[in-house]
């Protein structure tokens, strides 16, 4: 019983970890997510221009 317990916080602190490694995406809340690419830019959804300093490929 206790290693089923052990094995569910693990794989629980495992996936909290993989979330904080990939940080805020590009046109996420409101934006509604990524459309396409404009040069390096990323547009948005809503036809707004991200402010990502991440470069759209």
């Amino acid at each position: 019983m206790k290693i089923i317990i052990l094995t569910g916080v693990l794989a629980l602190g495992l996936s909290t970890i993989a979330e904080a490694g990939r940080g805020k995406q590009p046109c996420s809340g409101s934006k509604g997510g990524i459309s396409h690419c404009q040069g390096d830019k990323f547009v948005c959804k809503d036809k707004s221009i991200s402010a990502s300093k991440k470069i759209c490929r």
